[in-house]
């Protein structure tokens, strides 16, 4: 195992599962509030007002877009052709591109502290090596880098065999840095990539963009079943990984959010405003 990471695991850590949370704060547990949350403890442990926090989250059908993919020239084409397939989208408060998210996508967040001494590359590597530690007993070639024709692509893509299963960034937030990364454990890896695929075409019909947007190829991704054979649900996979941290530390919480954390409610706020254009958040 990465020494930073068996280091990070001996430490106080907190563990936050919001997979099946219906509210976070009185607000909906959707896309939006994932992101706002994982700002939000970001200032409380970059303040020291909560450990490490591991955060798990799961949301139905939604393409998460990047603050790139705002600029696409014919975006709300694109928006249209989602709902038609039944999803969603949103504008997350940070950089890369479209992601596709449903109830078999698990996405965890690392909430570090110190983020002046941690390097980016070494936040991600921190990330890599969970990763690979977690599925140490299945396989030992996960790789990380670029997989041309994946969507979201970058140096920190996670694949077997060159097809990518996982996607890792990291966000910022005051002293705090909040390493996220999205694994397709089941369902069809082909398939979520032709819908975003679709939404690239659909949303730029074939125009010249000062950006360069991916051209998605589904060949090039799948799940995590798919490539090693196994039968993961969202679910088991999310026991598998909480056993996992569990093994390496004897300081695990798994408390609630802490009073200090209602900052979320101004994030939140503000990713609705972010996505005010995008489509209409009903508050339930």
């Amino acid at each position: 195992m990465n020494n930073q990471l068996l280091s990070l695991l001996k430490q106080p850590i907190r563990i936050l599962n919001h997979a099946n949370e219906q509210h976070i704060f009185s607000k909906p547990n959707n896309p939006l509030a994932s992101f706002a949350i994982d700002d939000a403890i970001a200032q409380t442990v970059s303040l020291q007002k909560a450990p490490t926090t591991f955060r798990i989250w799961v949301h139905d059908k939604t393409v998460v877009l990047g603050i790139p993919d705002g600029r696409l020239p014919y975006l709300q084409d694109g928006l249209s052709y989602l709902d038609s397939v039944g999803y969603e989208a949103i504008i997350r408060n940070s950089g890369g591109l479209a992601v596709a998210l449903d109830r078999q996508v698990v996405n965890l967040s690392i909430v570090l502290p110190d983020a002046t001494h941690l390097s980016i590359n070494e936040a991600y590597d921190l990330m890599y090596a969970l990763i690979q530690h977690i599925f140490k007993d299945k396989t030992d070639l996960i790789e990380a880098y670029e997989i041309v024709g994946s969507y979201c692509p970058g140096d920190y893509d996670l694949s077997i065999g060159g097809i990518k299963f996982a996607g890792i960034s990291q966000r910022r937030v005051r002293n705090g840095v909040a390493v996220q990364i999205y694994l397709d454990i089941a369902g069809l890896g082909q398939k979520r990539a032709e819908i975003v695929q679709q939404f690239y075409q659909v949303s730029r019909k074939g125009e010249q963009t000062t950006y360069e947007y991916p051209d998605v190829n589904p060949n090039v991704m799948g799940s995590i079943n798919e490539l090693l054979g196994t039968h993961f649900t969202a679910e088991q996979f999310i026991t598998h990984l909480i056993d996992q941290l569990s093994e390496h530390s004897n300081q695990i919480t798994h408390s609630l959010l802490i009073e200090e954390e209602d900052i979320f409610n101004k994030r939140y706020d503000q990713m609705i405003k972010r996505n005010e254009n995008v489509y209409d958040v009903v508050d339930t």
